[in-house]
């Protein structure tokens, strides 16, 4: 990930001190120098247990993990330069994204898979990895609230998401921001999770440029400068308004269309003025408050709206995913 040549440690104190000078940034606690911590060496930190993953991770998971466990302790050369970088066009790039990126094109050289830009992004720039599973449907905001989109719910729960409430998963990405803008300034590979004797979710990854090397590191889960992750699979909705772009959108104007409010051939993934057009005239419809925003309530009722019409047309049930 480009950005000057500086530690994810030097950053956070960076910006705790920039955080101290801006009140916008006053909901989350203020980082303690020490809530990033662990050795190589030590995997599971005495008086913690490990948090079970919810299901069975796919195959690819631990291939990926064995591939960065096998990089730890990897640094950068006296240029400061490293294979990952090089890997990607750019030796003395910053290169946290770089290192997640060459290890999934290993997992798939190596096993014929084919991860990269599918399951994980190909990129080296700020914000790019994290928009990039925005509009593929699988992110999760640490507060539960994703901005310029609006908050979000875990599948099939009817509550907004809680702040820190998500646990990821092994193989998921983290990332992280220390800047007043939001903008992402670091990410790591998740490893698995422990309770710790203070009963808090603490998150362990695998990590590059940390602070020249590849390493292990352990993170609160509520640490402020946790942005949120990249899942390997959809997990939450979202809110979704004009100007919004991805698979989401996608799937919230094919409902539109196939219900008689949109045009067909409209399914563009961007949430344009058509779609708030006839978003606006749905909520009418049902009784919603009309305001063109795809709040929970509104994307609920559109489901509702989704099975009875498929209660009604039972030609149509092979094609209802």
């Amino acid at each position: 990930m480009k950005r000057k040549k500086t530690s994810v440690f030097v950053s956070v104190v960076l910006a705790m001190f920039l955080l101290v000078m801006i009140p916008a940034c006053a909901e989350d606690a203020q980082p303690d120098p020490d809530e990033a911590f662990g050795t190589e060496e030590t995997l599971i930190p005495e008086g913690h247990s490990i948090i079970e993953p919810n299901g069975k991770s796919p195959d690819y998971v631990e291939l990926l993990l064995e591939v960065a466990r096998k990089e730890l302790g990897y640094t950068e050369d006296r240029y400061k330069n490293t294979k990952y970088g090089e890997w990607a066009g750019d030796p003395d790039a910053e290169w946290c994204a770089e290192f997640l990126c060459w290890c999934v094109d290993k997992v798939d050289k190596d096993f014929q898979t084919k991860l990269l830009k599918n399951v994980y992004p190909l990129y080296s720039s700020s914000n790019t990895g994290r928009d990039w599973f925005i509009s593929n449907g699988r992110y999760i905001a640490r507060t539960g609230n994703v901005p310029g989109w609006g908050s979000q719910w875990f599948i099939g729960d009817n509550e907004q998401m809680k702040k820190n409430s998500y646990i990821p998963q092994p193989g998921d990405w983290m990332f992280f921001s220390v800047s007043s803008t939001g903008d992402t300034s670091h990410v790591a590979m998740v490893e698995f999770c422990t309770r710790g004797p203070d009963g808090k979710v603490y998150v362990h990854v695998i990590e590059g440029n940390n602070p020249e090397a590849v390493a292990r590191n352990m993170y609160p889960i509520d640490n402020w400068a946790i942005q949120g992750y990249g899942t390997l699979t959809d997990l939450a909705g979202i809110t979704m308004r004009r100007g919004c772009e991805g698979v989401k959108v996608k799937e919230l104007q094919q409902k539109l269309i196939l219900i008689g409010f949109l045009a067909k051939g409209y399914d563009t993934g961007v949430f344009g003025s058509l779609t708030v057009k006839a978003l606006t005239e749905f909520q009418k419809i049902n009784g919603v408050n009309p305001t063109g925003v795809a709040t929970q309530t509104t994307q609920m009722t559109l489901d509702r709206r989704v099975k009875e019409y498929y209660d009604a047309h039972p030609d149509q049930w092979g094609v209802e995913d």
